[in-house]
């Protein structure tokens, strides 16, 4: 190894901007520095940094003091090697003549080298020549030896029982790898990184292998990337060689049926859809039945079930004259769909609830005198399971023991689920014992289902039978999801002392993990049981800080749903305190507020006096790079109104308008009557003058100021008979936190992005929430127009988090509101 190779240099330290001076300049030319345009700023500027690296790197920089130094030592130590080396040639060729003397790695002084090496009269030129030959030869075939390493990375070297030949000594003449050694070595080398055809170093490596790429070597190439998963380098290595002028006209059909195959199993049907039409559009590889096969059972896994009646019409179409011609000794134009092909059909059926698609294959099969086997019917019944057809389930049941086809133990899981979503308790039991009186080797999901369905059934002790039955099976699931999902089932089957019981008696058999845990916060929290929901959820906080180790949960650490449920039966149970330090503790421990489900829950916090919470969420979503639900937007404005902020309300109202949403002008009319206890007519009026500078002709701010101008118009005189109306109005809104109910005939509708109204069980009033991946352009333009934060004076949410620590190291609980 070269001296230079050891002492590599260190790498720099990351480059991070100057966000200050970033905000300075920004603030210099007029622009608010939002965090979009920050964000955006601090990529450019570590691209710019890097771009100057790379040109300064092809650079040749000048040599450090300690470089120039390892450099002459390498030299040095080259010539005393090669001088060595001649010395030693001459003392072979010189036997006895007594010049052994002193040290031969020292350089010889007054020693004339060309007298010793024998180049006068009297050597044997012949033997020096024929001695330099054979060396030369054998440093030729090592370095063609070692092409075999593509000098694709530093890191690559060849194994030393590669390099030796049979009898254990090194032989350059008589080493040679074999054509399966290098495919195992190049699928080996494609498969450890994640490379396609567009990446120099994958030519380099399919040039450097020395392989010919016939139809052999790639269906072996093909079988060992598929084996491992790695379906895009299986579709660069088809594509890399097929476009050789070498290989274009010898492509293969089996090597494309091939790579079906493989893109079959990792799960890729538009990528085999794009491979089978090319198949078709090109004379020399039209599918055949294996072909055809591999894209129909690709597409039926997908529930792809357009596209695959599509395939079937291909097989069916008979193919040009001219391709008969070409194609005429390899292939038969008659191909007709078989049973595998049907069956893939029904398996698309499956996730799309196409049950007449099942009375159409079988029509099919008849017609082709084929007769349909076990997969067909169980298919089938999964067809009408999905479907809700329980009657043609059990007429396909009864059909399928007539036919003398073998009963599986899937069949009757099917059966199972059936008598289940039926009602039928007792059918499911009774479909089990007769699969076990039939000898049919039960599986651990008939039992499951059966389980569950008892569970469901309020029969959780009966239940338990079933789960030591599946106990004694091979291929079992874990207890621990046996029990959860039972636990599920009681739940959804309104026996809430059950699922406790089924706790409890999990607790004594094995350890829950933290689904269990999330489902037993779930019950607790839906069933006004809050005191349990925190006794558990305190409980593996303590096992999770390892600060009890009696605690029998174990390992067990609170993940975001866990936080979730804990803030539902805290605000369910109207525990503002707690709720405020549950949502702290899951702030600090790195989660965020999932606002599609809790954003509910948040507002109703905000209105029982816990606002910072809400404008701490509202931050961390738009830091996230989210767009804040609708709720947030109008708890947000309604707070900025009690604070009488209204110019930062009007901020918020403008970023509104870009959002992917529309507020009608009924919306508006019912948020501020529901929330007159909070704001008055004052309030109302200010707010109405604020907007006057903005653009009405956004529809949220036109539909805003028209509310306002009409609430304002009908503003009841100051008396008792103003006070009994709002107290009219605060009883009707008891029942419902913000009641939407707009007509689709509403006049502040514009558009058809408008709201409807939910029932109470649902977790949002909003009928519509555009998340920001659906729309990354929105969400842009919501956070530059939004350039002054709705509250200038408020600390950063990484302030808030940091202020939050204090307060857990000082007091350990979260007591105090942030002020």
């Amino acid at each position: 190894m070269d001296a230079l190779s050891t002492n590599a240099p260190i790498p720099a330290p990351k480059f991070e901007p100057d966000l200050e001076k970033i905000k300075r300049t920004l603030l210099q030319k007029g622009v608010c520095p939002s965090p979009k345009i920050l964000r955006a700023l601090r990529k450019k500027e570590i691209q710019k940094h890097n771009r100057k690296l790379n040109r300064l790197a092809h650079q040749s920089p000048p040599l450090s003091e300690s470089q120039k130094q390892l450099i002459a030592e390498e030299t040095h130590f080259r010539t005393l090697r090669s001088e060595y080396k001649e010395f030693s040639k001459a003392i072979e060729a010189k036997p006895g003549s007594g010049l052994m003397v002193g040290r031969p790695w020292e350089r010889l002084e007054g020693v004339n080298l060309k007298e010793l090496t024998g180049f006068r009269t009297g050597y044997d030129g012949e033997n020096l020549k024929k001695e330099n030959l054979t060396e030369l030869r054998k440093l030729f075939e090592a370095r063609k030896l070692e092409e075999l390493q593509w000098v694709l990375d530093d890191d690559v070297e060849l194994k030393d029982e590669w390099l030796d030949s049979e009898n254990g000594r090194s032989d350059a003449v008589k080493r040679r790898r074999g054509d399966g050694e290098v495919i195992r070595f190049l699928v080996d080398r494609l498969s450890s990184r994640e490379i396609s055809m567009r990446d120099w170093k994958f030519s380099r490596m399919m040039i450097r292998s020395g392989l010919q790429f016939n139809e052999g070597q790639l269906l072996k190439i093909l079988d060992g990337l598929g084996a491992r998963g790695c379906w895009k380098q299986s579709l660069s290595v088809v594509e890399w060689v097929y476009n050789l002028k070498s290989h274009s006209h010898f492509k293969s059909r089996f090597v494309y049926t091939k790579l079906l195959a493989v893109l079959g199993m990792a799960r890729k049907p538009q990528e085999a859809l794009q491979i089978f039409n090319l198949m078709r559009g090109d004379g020399h590889i039209y599918p055949d039945m294996a072909a055809y096969h591999s894209i129909a059972v690709t597409l039926g896994q997908a529930g792809l079930l357009k596209q695959l009646l599509k395939v079937i019409e291909c097989m069916r179409q008979q193919p040009s004259k001219k391709i008969r011609n070409k194609c005429r000794k390899s292939w038969d134009p008659a191909v007709e769909p078989d049973l595998v092909v049907y069956n893939a059909i029904l398996n698309a059926c499956i996730p799309t609830h196409e049950w007449k698609g099942v009375y159409w294959v079988f029509t099919q099969l008849r017609k082709s005198g084929l007769k349909p086997n076990g997969a067909t019917y169980g298919l089938s019944m999964e067809v009408m399971l999905k479907s809700g057809k329980y009657e043609h389930l059990h007429k396909l049941f009864t059909k399928m023991k007539k036919s003398g086809e073998t009963l599986k133990a899937n069949t009757y899981r099917v059966l199972v689920k059936a008598f289940w979503e039926e009602g039928n308790v007792n059918g499911a039991i009774e479909a089990v014992r007769d699969m076990e009186q039939r000898g049919v080797v039960g599986s651990a999901s008939v039992y499951y289902e059966l389980a569950c369905c008892l569970c469901y059934n309020g029969r959780w002790q009966d239940a338990l039978v079933e789960v030591r039955k599946m106990k004694t099976l091979p291929h079992m699931k874990p207890l621990v999801v046996t029990f959860t999902g039972m636990i599920l089932s009681s739940f959804d089957g309104g026996h809430i002392d059950d699922c406790i019981s089924i706790f409890e008696y999990m607790r004594r058999n094995c350890a829950p993990n933290i689904g269990t845990i999330n489902t037993m916060l779930k019950v607790y929290g839906r069933n006004d049981m809050f005191s349990k929901a925190k006794d558990l959820f305190e409980e593996i906080k303590r096992k999770a800080d390892r600060s009890s180790p009696s605690c029998s949960v174990h390992s067990i650490i609170p993940d975001e749903y866990t936080y979730g449920s804990m803030l539902e039966a805290a605000a369910s149970a109207l525990q503002w305190e707690y709720f405020e330090n549950v949502y702290r503790e899951m702030a600090l421990s790195g989660y965020q507020l999932d606002q599609s489900k809790h954003a509910t829950v948040l507002v109703e916090a905000s209105r029982a006096g816990k606002w910072y919470l809400l404008d701490h969420a509202f931050d961390s979503i738009l830091e996230a790079g989210q767009i804040p639900h609708p709720l947030l937007f109008t708890e947000m404005i309604l707070q900025l109104i009690v604070q009488e902020n209204y110019e930062q309300a009007v901020t918020l109202v403008k970023a509104m308008c870009y959002a992917p949403f529309q507020v009608t002008k009924r919306q508006w009319t019912e948020l501020f009557e529901v929330s007159m206890d909070r704001i008055c007519w004052n309030n109302l009026k200010k707010l109405s003058d604020a907007l006057s500078d903005c653009d009405a002709s956004e529809a949220t701010v036109s539909n805003l100021s028209r509310s306002l101008r009409v609430l304002c118009k009908s503003r009841i005189p100051e008396d008792t008979s103003q006070s009994e109306n709002m107290e009219n109005m605060k009883v009707e809104s008891d029942s419902n936190m913000a009641p939407w109910s707009p007509s689709l005939s509403d006049e502040g509708a514009l558009g058809t992005n408008t709201f409807s109204g939910h029932s109470n069980d649902e977790l949002s009033t909003f009928d519509l929430c555009v998340s920001s991946e659906d729309d990354e352009e929105v969400l842009n333009m919501l956070l530059d127009r939004s350039d002054d934060s709705y509250d200038s004076n408020s600390p950063s949410v990484n302030e808030i988090l940091k202020t939050w620590k204090e307060e857990r190291k000082t007091d350990g609980l979260f007591l105090h509101p942030l002020n």
